[in-house]
């Protein structure tokens, strides 16, 4: 019995070490790809060229999402910790009922970072997302370097901001 109690644990062991280090795969060298999109809030279009030289967290997500909700805390305080030093998390809503439930959101929540709404296209070239959240961390050369499929915790964003700002 303690073998296999053992062994259990060694493939449970094993099943998260796995994950926590596929975590953040990107080809480093892929560019971040341009986009013009509306804010939710202004409803102005944002071109991605605004970004140009920043750190930039740029993460899709949706308002009925419980994981993408459980995310914002952490974008705020990221936004607060690191947006007066070169870097940004850019949100970008996959909701299909228009910007008037994102931006009920953004009020709602205080949100201190940009909110657009996104298009499939926008989704395509990143590289298909096909699950929320999904982030990408993007350098200041506007570099994709690491891509995280589903949620992530904030300790190891914020690592891992601090690792390319540095």
């Amino acid at each position: 019995m303690k073998f296999f109690m053992f062994r259990r644990s060694n493939v449970l062991l094993a099943a998260v070490l796995l994950v926590l280090f596929s975590i953040g795969t990107a080809s480093a060298s892929k560019s971040m790809p341009s986009f013009s999109l509306p804010d939710v809030v202004t409803g102005d279009t944002v071109d991605s060229k605004v970004f140009e030289g920043k750190t930039l967290l740029i993460t899709f997500f949706a308002t009925w999402c419980p994981p993408c909700m459980q995310e914002v805390p952490d974008l705020i305080s990221l936004q607060n910790a690191y947006g007066d030093k070169g870097f940004s998390v850019v949100a970008l809503s996959v909701d299909q009922g228009g910007m008037g439930v994102v931006k009920k959101l953004v009020e709602k929540r205080s949100i201190n970072y940009p909110v657009l709404l996104a298009d499939s296209g926008t989704a395509r070239d990143f590289g298909g997302v096909v699950g929320i959240p999904t982030s990408f961390l993007i350098n200041s050369k506007g570099h994709v370097v690491k891509k995280y499929p589903g949620y992530v915790p904030h300790m190891i964003l914020e690592n891992d901001i601090k690792q390319i700002m540095n």
